[in-house]
């Protein structure tokens, strides 16, 4: 039926707007992709709520799509709500109430350093219970070490951590796997994690790295998003600032900073295009901007 729905919204679309092709296949690419997200959460087009286009809304921020790609998807939606709504075919607008992604004048500034210091600081004293702050702190330290993306981190496996490594296998998108190495804290961090997550009796001899009772087995990127606002707002660091995402970009402008490589620092992302990594470089400080005039042999002409 939903496929249906879809067809239905888009013949309108082309019928009474004169949408041009690009933008109905834009359209139908957008409004499958949602529809995927619902059948994963056993939802569908016809019964999903507000709360739902939310959760979608949080899951392709926490993928890393760009904010006019996610704004594009939310009109999709918001869309065919109007439609279905207005056809009859529901009886509310789920979407009426959602707002939209405002157009950013500029790119975000990176999390400062000092800003994960607070974040950190922040996990290991939040929670009321020892293993929760102990799981907040694994968490966090593993996602500011690696930049993993926050999909990759909660469905860690158990056995990509035994034996203290320095190194994790990470399965990416398209199935491609990735060496990450760990920092020291992370690896503290995970011993720390993994003395107290093997006492759980309910959780002893599951195979995620952070279970939990969720129809995935482990903790999800919905909580894990809504878990990382709650250590900014501890932290004192503005939570519209702070997200999974926001971390992986931390650690990816902070080793450029450092003086890393784009070659490495797109090793480690998983990403398959370089141009995806180098959105990096806007925070480069002036030494790294220096770096081409002092060294490049150009920059010696008389101009």
């Amino acid at each position: 039926m939903s496929d249906a729905l879809i067809s239905m919204f888009l013949e309108a679309q082309a019928a009474e707007l004169g949408a041009a092709n690009n933008t109905l296949l834009a359209y139908g690419r957008d409004l499958m992709d949602f529809q995927a997200f619902l059948s994963s959460k056993s939802q569908s087009l016809e019964t999903a709520r507000q709360s739902d286009i939310e959760a979608y809304m949080i899951y392709l921020d926490g993928q890393g799509l760009a904010r006019a790609t996610r704004s594009r998807r939310l009109s999709s939606i918001k869309g065919l709500y109007r439609f279905l709504f207005e056809e009859g075919l529901r009886d509310d607008n789920p979407a009426i109430q959602i707002r939209g992604l405002k157009r950013e004048k500029k790119l975000p500034d990176a999390l400062s350093v000092d800003d994960v210091d607070a974040l950190l600081s922040a996990a290991k004293t939040t929670a009321k219970k020892e293993t929760d702050r102990l799981r907040d702190v694994c968490l966090m330290e593993v996602l500011y070490a690696t930049g993993l993306r926050v999909t990759e981190l909660v469905g860690l496996p158990l056995s990509a951590v035994l034996g203290d490594p320095r190194m994790i296998l990470v399965r990416g998108k398209g199935g491609k796997d990735r060496m990450v190495p760990l920092s020291q804290d992370a690896r503290n961090a995970l011993k720390a994690w993994l003395s107290v997550r093997k006492k759980d009796k309910k959780f002893a001899d599951h195979p995620a790295l952070f279970p939990s009772t969720s129809k995935d087995g482990h903790v999800t990127r919905v909580w894990f998003h809504g878990r990382v606002k709650a250590l900014a707002v501890q932290a004192g660091v503005d939570p519209s600032r702070v997200t999974p995402h926001a971390l992986r970009h931390a650690f990816a402008t902070h080793l450029l900073a450092g003086g890393a490589d784009l070659r490495s620092i797109q090793t480690m992302l998983g990403h398959a295009d370089i141009a995806t990594t180098e959105i990096y470089t806007h925070i480069l400080d002036e030494r790294l901007k220096s770096l081409v005039l002092d060294h490049h042999p150009l920059a010696e002409r008389d101009t």
